[in-house]
């Protein structure tokens, strides 16, 4: 979906356009020793005054960048990258910058590794950085090269140097990955109904080593009872999936074992409590959670990352049909626990009822859910920040490093016991909505913990985050994908536990 990227030597990079990182230190700018006094025969100086940068609009802003012409035609981007060099989005968005400054040519990003506590990372976070704000829904294929130079003084190690390629590697298998979900989730929702989009991930999955998928038609869904994926599905003519896929590198060993689940909305309209037309908008990305997940599945497989895998993405419409559900029924989930729907248009948590209880069933050591669910999210946090439920400390830890190497920002929300009462039904176990107002995300997020039969768990609530109005650093205007490449940083963390 987007460009490659490799490691290449210096004296081997024919890149029309090479880029410099620089840090800043009281307003000046610094270049490291190991940068070639000469590129594209042009001089590089080590330093940079406060008053040329201020001429030349660069700061200590990450991803500020200025241009030097070269006199064969080259262009050489000086990038801040701020007053640290060991910041991994920093170097995210310098490299996105620099993407977005040079248009379609190649590009060659030279990486000094003098000082890096974290080559790998570092050279993993430029990849991405630059691939996915490279990332255009009308040009999804492009043969364009993204080459990284790691330099050194006088040479990196070769500890360093496998460090940077590896980083590279993965970078580039986990942008891939999330650009490929973004294209999804752009795509116009009459293109992917639920049966085409399980074409799409079964196509995706196919080709991954370990990777078993099945796709659950509605005659399947209905045998295993999947009440509440089935009622949602009621008002569309498109025909309701299941996605069920696993991934096992190692049968028979004791490996992590995690479940993820995704909503799989491929369009919202609200139900009978229809959304306004504005509201409908945006509403062919409410399947974002499902192809998070299975984005997630398939880098996993790609870097051969040592966990096992569940991921369950229930599939569906949500229409105002004849045959659509209504405000007061009563829906039965897997789990034989009743749902009173009171607004058609907090259909989220209804398939994502069924999916936690399958997933429950699997026995896995957590559960990872993700969704496109609240407004309230988008209230509280805005379109930067997702909302993160979490059961467990362990947990919490592990996702707030996990999204720190990400760049993607999550906040701990409360799971509120005495919030209970808000979802109460006198005739169900449950109502698929709180109080009017009142912690929307929080009443939404303890439904759906009654369904995960006790099991370590984290709900992620992107709806904000899910969709960019406008392209900044490097994150593409439209879908994000938000949240997959924090997965990704959590289950290598776990992987990483699981060979020691």
């Amino acid at each position: 979906m987007t460009r490659s990227a490799r490691v290449r030597p210096l004296d081997e990079i024919d890149a029309v356009s090479v880029a410099i990182p620089m840090m800043f230190d009281a307003g000046a700018a610094f270049v490291a020793e190991s940068v070639p006094a000469m590129v594209h025969g042009q001089a590089v100086p080590r330093s940079f005054s406060s008053q040329w940068c201020t001429t030349r609009g660069i700061s200590e802003e990450p991803g500020s960048v200025t241009t030097i012409r070269t006199f064969d035609g080259a262009s050489i981007f000086l990038v801040s990258i701020g007053p640290t060099r060991n910041v991994l989005d920093h170097y995210r968005i310098a490299a996105a910058s620099v993407l977005r400054a040079t248009g379609d040519v190649d590009v060659a990003f030279l990486l000094p590794t003098e000082g890096l506590e974290d080559p790998r990372g570092v050279a993993q976070a430029i990849v991405e950085g630059a691939l996915l704000a490279s990332y255009n829904y009308k040009k999804p294929e492009s043969n364009l090269g993204f080459d990284v130079v790691a330099l050194g003084t006088p040479l990196p190690t070769v500890e360093v140097h496998d460090e940077v390629s590896d980083g590279v590697r993965r970078g580039e298998v986990v942008a891939n990955g999330v650009n490929w979900a973004k294209h999804l989730i752009n795509s116009p929702a009459g293109y992917l109904p639920p049966k085409q989009l399980a074409r799409q991930f079964a196509s995706r999955l196919e080709g991954d080593s370990f990777v078993t998928i099945d796709v659950w038609t509605e005659s399947r869904i209905r045998e295993e009872r999947l009440g509440g994926l089935l009622g949602v599905g009621e008002g569309s003519a498109q025909p309701t999936r299941l996605v069920y896929a696993t991934y096992d590198p190692e049968p028979g060993v004791a490996l992590p074992h995690v479940a993820l689940v995704g909503k799989g909305v491929t369009f919202d309209s609200g139900g009978l409590s229809l959304k306004s037309g504005d509201g409908m908008m945006s509403m062919k990305t409410d399947m974002t959670g499902a192809a998070v997940v299975m984005s997630v599945l398939s880098i996993v497989s790609k870097l051969a990352l040592r966990v096992r895998i569940t991921a369950i993405t229930p599939l569906t419409e949500n229409l105002p049909g004849g045959r659509a559900i209504k405000p007061g029924d009563v829906l039965t989930i897997r789990n034989g626990m009743t749902i009173e729907v009171l607004n058609t248009d907090a259909e989220g948590r209804l398939i994502l009822a069924d999916g936690l209880s399958l997933a429950a069933e699997a026995q896995p050591d957590a559960i990872i859910d993700v969704a496109t669910l609240t407004g309230a999210q988008a209230v509280a946090l805005g379109d930067e920040v997702g909302a993160m439920f979490v059961t467990t400390d362990e947990l919490a830890h592990y996702f707030e490093r996990a999204s720190d190497r990400s760049g993607e920002m999550l906040w701990r929300m409360p799971l509120t016991g005495s919030y209970e009462k808000h979802i109460d039904s006198d005739v169900a176990d449950m109502k698929n909505i709180g109080k009017p107002g009142k912690a929307g995300a929080i009443s939404a997020a303890l439904l759906l913990q009654r369904f995960t039969a006790g099991r370590p768990w984290v709900h992620l609530d992107i709806a904000g985050p899910g969709r960019a109005e406008t392209a900044q650093g490097y994150v593409s205007k439209g879908a994000t994908a938000f949240s997959a490449r924090t997965i990704v940083e959590f289950l290598t963390a776990v992987s990483i536990e699981a060979k020691s």
